[in-house]
Order: C-alpha cells, then sequence, then structure tokens
C-alpha cells in the first residue's frame, strides 16, 4: 500500500494525541510534522505554529485537522490552496463555508472530508435513525458531550437532523398551544424536531434519537467512551481521501 505522508494540526488536544499514535502505529502512514499555534508539542516531528509556515517547508499527502471551527476553515482552505488533503473533524461549518471548500476542492481536484463524527458507530446511528424518520414522524434528538466542548448543538446532531429532513417532512411537535415558562425549555428547533445539548464533566460524546408514535416508542443510541472510538474513521477517512476529487461532508458517505 503506498505510504501516505500526514501532517496534524492540534496535536496536544485529547483528540490530536489519539490521531498521533494512530498515524504513528499504522505501517502506511508517515507522520512528518504537526502544527501546533503555540509550539509546545513535543514530537519527533517538525513542529509549525502557523500552517502556510509548515506547507512551505513540507509536502504532505493529508493534513487531519482537530482544532476549532474558525481555525479548522483557515487551514482546511489553505491545505485546498496548497494541494494537501483535509481530513476535518472539527464541526460548526457553516453551509456557506462547506460550500465554498467544496467548489476549492473541485476546482484543484482534491480530495476532502469533513465530518462530524469520527465515531463508525455513531455514523450507524445516524443512518439509523434516519431509516426511522420515514415511520416515526415525532422526534427529539439528546446529545450529551463533556464540559469542554465549545459548540451546542453538536455537529453529529446537528448532522442527524440533516439526514432525516431529507426523508421527514416538517411537523410542529407537542400540543399546539405549548408555551415555554423558560425560553430554551425545548430546546433547538429544526423543522419541529427538538435537539437538546447536555455538557457534563465525566461524558465523552453521545446521543439518543427518540422516536415517538401511538403506543410506543423508539430510541437508537450511540456512546463514545474515549476518543480512541474515533480512530477507526480518522483511518478510513485518510486512506479514503486520498482518491477524492471533491468535499464529501458526513462519515456516512464513504461507509460501504
Amino acid at each position: 500500500m503506498k505510504q501516505i505522508k500526514v501532517t496534524i494540526a492540534g496535536p496536544r488536544g485529547r483528540m490530536g494525541k489519539e490521531a498521533v499514535d494512530l498515524v504513528q502505529n499504522t505501517p502506511h502512514f508517515t507522520l512528518i510534522s504537526v502544527i501546533d499555534h503555540k509550539g509546545e508539542a513535543s514530537l519527533d516531528v517538525p513542529v509549525y505554529k502557523e500552517i502556510t509556515e509548515c506547507f512551505n517547508e513540507e509536502t504532505p499527502h493529508v493534513l487531519i485537522d482537530l482544532t476549532t471551527p474558525e481555525v479548522g476553515y483557515i487551514h482546511t482552505k489553505t491545505a485546498l490552496e496548497y494541494g494537501v488533503r483535509p481530513v476535518v473533524g472539527t464541526t460548526g461549518f457553516t453551509a456557506e463555508e462547506l460550500s465554498e471548500l467544496k467548489a476549492l476542492a473541485e476546482s484543484r481536484e482534491l480530495g476532502c472530508i469533513i465530518a462530524p463524527n469520527f465515531a463508525i458507530g455513531a455514523v450507524l446511528m445516524m443512518k439509523f435513525s434516519q431509516m426511522a424518520a420515514k415511520y416515526f414522524e415525532d422526534i427529539e434528538i439528546i446529545e450529551l458531550h463533556h464540559d469542554q466542548k465549545l459548540d451546542a448543538p453538536s455537529g453529529t446532531a446537528v448532522k442527524t437532523a440533516e439526514m432525516i429532513k431529507e426523508v421527514r417532512e416538517p411537523k410542529t411537535q407537542g400540543h399546539q398551544n405549548e408555551k415555554e415558562s423558560i425560553s430554551g425549555a425545548r430546546g433547538a428547533n429544526i423543522d419541529g424536531m427538538h435537539i437538546h445539548s447536555v455538557r457534563l464533566p465525566g461524558l465523552i460524546a453521545h446521543q439518543q434519537v427518540m422516536f415517538g408514535a401511538e403506543g410506543q416508542t423508539l430510541t437508537v443510541r450511540h456512546d463514545s467512551y474515549n476518543r480512541a472510538s474515533f480512530m477507526s474513521g480518522v483511518k478510513v477517512s485518510v486512506e479514503t481521501v486520498m482518491n477524492l476529487n471533491t468535499l464529501v461532508y458526513g462519515l456516512e458517505n464513504i461507509l460501504d
């Protein structure tokens, strides 16, 4: 198998550390550099504070970005401009940003994968939820994450709602005269579905999608108990992005 040279942005974060271990322990991956905004990563590869400085010195095939939405967008755009294929685990991209990045990827004939969730089980949870939504139109999404997560709702919850929207007609759920006595009690509203975000120490990444119908409920749930659970999806993405010439949003789109 062809050797894939990788640069990682965000190597000191919890996900970044797992990605470093993944790349260093995968025989056909080679970690050639990392990008750390403080320059404090302690690794046996060059450490760069700025992405342009890195790409002027190094020639990776793939950038794994595990930073923040604002930085991730800049890194993804810069990588494509330098001919590097991004694999991005940062959530919070706007529709306009995704459209711009897709146009750039296609103009350069480069692959790009942006995944709200890299856990294979989470992707299956989203797929199963989309299947169930054809038969259950009343839906609530509850996503639970650690208390250091910056965005709410999570990218996984938003992606789940988007997938459900493809098969479900908009519907206002609950009583027609329902009123929130405390603003936000019913959560975010997407096409009548409600999304609730929980943030607590001790959690990692969890989501349940609840479906209700007359006389029955159905719950589809996924739990990630450590960040190593995301690495199988990162590995598949790095391998797959080498054969793409467009942007793919969502891991479910590259799984057979």
